[in-house]
């Protein structure tokens, strides 16, 4: 059992020990030699000369234990914990060896130690970097390529736990909240289809197989195609990759199409069985005189018109839906205009183009083609040699036309090219199959110059601007996770096999009971041991209430800033999504945790997640009689905390999280394996701060 107690309590019993031994020893002294004297009268003398030799005793016995609690017990721990942070947190710089001067030759031999163990640690560091450059570079190419799928892509263990996901499935699923690693996929998706279509592969028992599903997001909000193809067998059956694309306005297009279509055959039914009625009326009175009466010759113009305006309406609807589905992508008007440049000049026909600052949807290739055929074909005509060419904004889309000076081309002969392929052996692109896929005509005209032309209209344009910058869309991933064994008990897990949030707030003060409230809340996960650097939460809170001017000077934060900020409610459900599953780790845990524990009600959700606080673990790692704050804990550590992201919220998160990571092979070291050990571990320095552990 002593062996549990730390180094400085054993000292202390030793001394109170020998103290208690010396006034046994002094009192059996004297109470032997006031026998022996046999005189009553020395009694008080004799008790006197106990007392103040007793407090002699126990004076010197104090002095000597706090010289050497102070010199000894205690600079064997401080030596002990500098040696741990470099050897298991790979702690860098120098061993303070000054508290332990009056130790000989350990400091001395201790600094030796640490300081071998990082030249070597450097030297191994420097050549695993060596030999691990090719293999970077190609998981960076890697991980490029899968950010760039055009699809979402997931990857899940067997019991559906996320481990890979790329920025298009953070499209897909997000709905709000991002994914996040060693998440259940089932927060994002619906569970049956892609329950149901894993059975279905684990059934088959062929690993080259895959199954098709349809799944919906949980918010009800996007319908998703999917293939799902199985992995090798993890540590809970096998994992599968899962590939999605939305497809959502695909079957809202598809169900308008197939309402259209009903309607067209609908609406040109009825006008074409009237006009069946009428012209059998008309072949059985052909032999009995005139049957085109007034009334009847009526009834058929109207008929007709009817269904004329129906076959127009209809038509334009379905140019209109077409071209919301066709997968035409946008081009900039200065690449058309630079392609019909270079093909009419290769024709030996010359062209000026002014093309508007704007981007199309079409397909450029297509326009290109016609563009440039049709340049070819007047000059072959004889109508001109020389062209210029204008691309501008016309209304929501835009207008593509071709002029030149000459003779204006008649209608009949545009539509008779518009109908020959465009290139020889591909009778199947013509002129006007390339203005159906764009839902559009084209036609002769001239300008308010005098010039002919032929105009082309594009439906939907916009105009250019600046690109901006890019959004950052990188995979995230840990393939660890597929075979890392999951323990039912939080206290029974081992340290490594927890996800944590580690979060920090700023306030408006120190007092939440007497009104002080969060401004600021910050936090990010980790997850089999390494921090996820794209899982992060962090936004200001609106206090509804002033922020001190005191307050403003240590985070920064104004009334302003916070003024259109979501209230704690809000945040705090999203927060507490955010950390669902995980322990919750903060430096003074009670502080931040009284604040949000108050608004539970109208956050309605509670706050029961296991918390680790680590001011209690660098007093199990460094003792209690070491300063415990966050900037003496980086310190000691070797983390640096930027200067302008001090006592901001994320700025100490991160400090926080790093720390943490850094304590956790630290304690693993003191033979705290589990959470259950630490939390044994931590409340033994209950006097510091309250563990918040039922």
């Amino acid at each position: 059992m002593m062996e549990r107690w730390s180094l400085r309590l054993r000292v202390f019993l030793l001394f109170a020990g020998l103290a208690a031994a010396s006034w046994g020893a002094l009192g059996a002294g004297l109470w032997a030699g006031y026998h022996r004297l046999g005189d009553t009268t020395v009694l008080p003398a004799f008790v006197q000369a106990g007392v103040v030799a007793g407090f002699a005793i126990l004076g010197l016995t104090a002095g000597i234990w706090y010289l050497f609690d102070e010199n000894v017990a205690r600079a064997i721990e401080r030596l002990a914990g500098g040696m741990r942070a470099r050897t298991h947190a790979a702690v860098t710089g120098e061993l303070d060896a000054s508290p332990a001067r009056y130790l000989g030759d350990l400091a001395p031999a201790a600094a030796a130690v640490t300081l071998t163990l990082a030249e070597t640690r450097n030297a191994l560091a420097e050549a695993v970097a060596r030999e691990t450059t090719r293999l970077q570079a190609e998981k960076d190419r890697l991980e490029a390529l899968l950010s760039d799928v055009p699809v979402g892509v997931l990857l899940c263990t067997g019991d559906h736990q996320l481990v890979f996901y790329n920025g298009q499935a953070v499209d897909l699923l997000g709905g709000g909240a991002a994914p996040g690693l060693d998440r259940r996929l089932f927060d994002y998706l619906r569970q049956a289809p892609v329950a149901h279509a894993h059975a279905r592969l684990l059934e088959a028992g062929d690993p080259d197989a895959a199954s098709d599903l349809l799944v919906a997001t949980v918010a009800g909000a996007r319908v998703l195609a999917g293939r799902m193809r199985l992995l090798d067998q993890g540590r809970d059956g096998p994992g599968y990759v899962l590939t999605l694309r939305d497809v959502t306005a695909d079957l809202a297009a598809h169900a308008e199409r197939g309402a259209l279509l009903a309607e067209v055959f609908d609406r040109v039914r009825r006008p074409a069985a009237n006009l069946q009625t009428v012209i059998g009326v008309l072949a059985e009175d052909e032999g009995a005189g005139p049957a085109l009466t007034p009334a009847l010759t009526g009834a058929m113009l109207e008929e007709v018109g009817s269904l004329a305006s129906a076959i127009t309406e209809l038509g334009a609807r379905y140019d209109d839906s077409r071209s919301d589905w066709w997968p035409l992508a946008f081009t900039r008007a200065s690449d058309l205009a630079d392609g019909i440049r270079a093909r009419i000049e290769a024709a030996g026909l010359e062209v000026t183009a002014d093309p508007a600052p704007i981007l199309l949807r079409c397909d450029g290739f297509e326009i290109v083609a016609l563009v440039s055929v049709l340049a070819e074909r007047v000059a072959a005509a004889g109508l001109a040699r020389s062209f210029a060419l204008e691309i501008v904004e016309d209304g929501a889309g835009a207008m593509v036309r071709l002029g030149w000076q000459g003779p204006a081309l008649p209608l009949g002969q545009l539509d008779g090219w518009l109908g020959e392929p465009l290139e020889v052996g591909l009778a199947d692109v013509t002129g006007r199959s390339v203005l159906l896929t764009h839902a559009t005509e084209c036609w002769p005209d001239r300008d308010a110059a005098g010039r002919a032309g032929i105009c082309l209209p594009v439906r939907e344009a916009r105009r250019a601007h600046r690109r901006p910058p890019p959004v950052t869309r990188a995979v995230v991933y840990d393939f660890d996770l597929l075979s890392k064994a999951r323990n039912a008990g939080v206290l029974d897990s081992r340290l490594e096999d927890l996800t944590y949030v580690v979060f920090d707030t700023e306030t408006t003060g120190l007092l939440p009971a007497q009104g002080d409230e969060i401004v600021q809340i910050a936090a990010v996960r980790i997850v089999n041991g390494r921090r996820v650097e794209k899982e992060v939460f962090d936004t200001l809170v609106n206090p509804g209430r002033s922020i001190p001017a005191g307050s403003t000077e240590v985070h920064g934060i104004t009334g302003a800033m916070v003024a259109d900020a979501p209230r704690i409610e809000e945040v705090g459900r999203q927060f507490h999504k955010f950390a669902e599953g995980a322990v919750l780790v903060a430096h003074n845990a009670p502080f931040d945790m009284e604040f949000l524990r108050r608004h539970e009600a109208g956050i309605g959700a509670s706050f029961d997640n296991p918390i680790l606080d680590t001011v209690l673990l660098s007093a199990v790692v460094f003792g209690q009689g070491e300063t415990h704050s966050l900037d003496a804990l980086t310190h000691r550590l070797g983390i640096t905390i930027p200067e302008e992201a001090r006592h901001t919220a994320i700025g100490d998160t991160v400090a926080t999280a790093d720390a943490f990571l850094r304590l956790l092979p630290m304690l693993r070291a003191k033979g705290m394996v589990t959470f259950g050990d630490v939390l044994a571990e931590v409340r033994k320095h209950g006097r510091l701060l309250k563990d918040l552990n039922g």
